[in-house]
């Protein structure tokens, strides 16, 4: 049986995916470990910190348990961790059983969280492969709908009433250009967070020397694990795990903001946009009528438990002297459910921009829907070169009352209001009341975010 979201037989594949389970499961995290230790025994070997024959049995013990060849008894493994309280010891002692007299080189000046933070840390840098990789594919959907939108003209909103006219596109774009912006988070957080971590006792490399005969086997070690080599030891300086975890839980609040955004527009009473369709999905027991956005309520919701992750990572970073006893286990928590959540969000997010549909006529119905006060704004800006700005308010406020007592289009009542009428002129006051005509800038930054995409 299992407990959560994320290893459900029924919801993990909502909420989660395969692909990041196998990279950020127990599995993982366990071969991850053998990889460490093998890599630390033959930079050791290199540098003659032990026997190279040692190092290369070693080397060879990892790969047949790596290859299945020889795997680890997981069911002992379990029963001694429980006991010892970590899964390090208990590791060591199977692979050096199998690396025979070379086992007694095994783990050679090293504590369990140096082998512990360097497989998160390798984990991680599977983890955000996959989310670089999602990433790519979310903005390039959310461009394509930028670009045919472009000039779809749609109402927008603020505290939920019409406010001005603006594009889809342009809205896509916004979109998008959060996206991009995390795109550039990452890079920038690969360069600090994926450093291997190898210290010691207390990460000092006190077993192995002073200065720099010590910290060779760090370099090595990094060079061997393709990581990056930490100029000082950072096991409780825990900034870069709990950065991970916020990169993840912004990525999420930008993915609750479109399914937040779809799933009102979805709503009967706005009819502009809808989920993908597919038989059956989001049908209801009882309506027959209903097609719930199931998509969006699972990424906001994925994204509500990102932020829990969040805090528990921060929590994470309070660790008492030179190692604590409880703050290291949070993360335990943090790390994996974050990126399995982040994953999830992601996945539904691209089947959601992928195939999102469009409805322009419900746009344009409701841009109808005020007959002509969505556009209020544009025939002040009009009036005021010719009575100033306030005064143009002022006037303007009261036609769009009037407007809305005698449920008449503002044009008519602006057309009868001679203060109005007079300085503009008809003409003018009709274009001014065309929302297509009131979209200001908001193409131009549509093909600023697109670029050359």
């Amino acid at each position: 049986m299992t407990i959560g979201l994320l290893q459900s037989v029924l919801f993990a594949d909502m909420f989660g995916t395969e692909k990041m389970r196998d990279a950020l499961g127990d599995l993982a995290f366990i071969r991850n470990c053998v990889v460490v230790e093998a890599a630390l025994a033959r930079a050791q070997g290199r540098l003659g910190i032990i026997p190279a024959e040692a190092a290369t049995a070693i080397s060879k013990a990892a790969d047949a348990i790596l290859a299945d060849r020889e795997p680890l008894d997981l069911a002992r493994l379990k029963r001694e961790t429980e006991n010892v309280g970590f899964p390090i010891l208990p590791l060591v002692r199977q692979l050096s059983e199998k690396a025979g007299e070379a086992g007694r080189y095994l783990h050679w000046g090293a504590t369990t969280q140096d082998i512990v933070d360097s497989a998160v840390v390798l984990q991680i840098r599977d983890g955000l492969k996959l989310v670089e990789d999602d990433l790519t594919i979310l903005r390039s959907h959310l461009a394509a709908l930028a670009k045919k939108h472009r000039d779809t003209p749609m109402p927008g909103r603020t505290f939920f009433q019409q406010a001005l006219p603006i594009t889809f596109g342009y809205k896509a774009a916004v979109w998008l250009s959060s996206f991009d912006r995390h795109a550039e988070r990452l890079a920038e957080l690969k360069k600090r967070v994926l450093i291997a971590e190898f210290g010691g006792a207390v990460g000092t490399l006190a077993s192995l020397g002073s200065g720099a005969e010590a910290l060779r086997t760090v370099g090595e070690l990094a060079r061997e694990l393709g990581l990056g080599e930490p100029a000082i030891t950072w096991h409780v300086a825990r900034d870069t795990i709990a950065e991970t975890v916020q990169f993840l839980a912004l990525v999420g609040g930008s993915l609750a903001k479109i399914a937040d955004d779809v799933m009102l527009m979805s709503a009967t009473e706005f009819g502009e946009a809808s989920e993908p369709f597919a038989e059956g999905r989001g049908s209801s027991s009882t309506m027959p009528q209903k097609r719930n956005p199931i998509s969006c309520g699972i990424i906001v919701a994925a994204a509500r438990a990102l932020r829990q992750q969040a805090g528990l990572a921060l929590d994470a970073m309070v660790n008492s002297f030179e190692r604590n006893a409880a703050a290291w286990h949070l993360e335990w928590i943090a790390v994996p459910e974050a990126f399995g959540y982040a994953a999830g969000a992601l996945s539904q997010t691209i089947f959601l921009a992928g195939g999102l549909i469009v409805d322009q006529k419900g746009m344009a119905k409701n841009l109808a829907l005020t007959h002509g006060l969505i556009v209020a704004e544009a025939v002040m800006m009009g009036l005021a070169p010719h009575i100033g700005r306030n005064e143009a308010h002022h006037l303007v406020s009261d036609a769009c009352r009037a407007a809305i007592e005698s449920e008449r289009p503002l044009y008519d009542v602006l057309l009868e209001t001679e203060e109005v009428a007079g300085p503009i002129g008809a003409e003018k006051l009709q274009a001014l009341t065309d929302p297509a005509n009131y979209l200001g800038a908001a193409q131009a930054m549509v093909d600023r975010v697109l670029g050359g995409r």
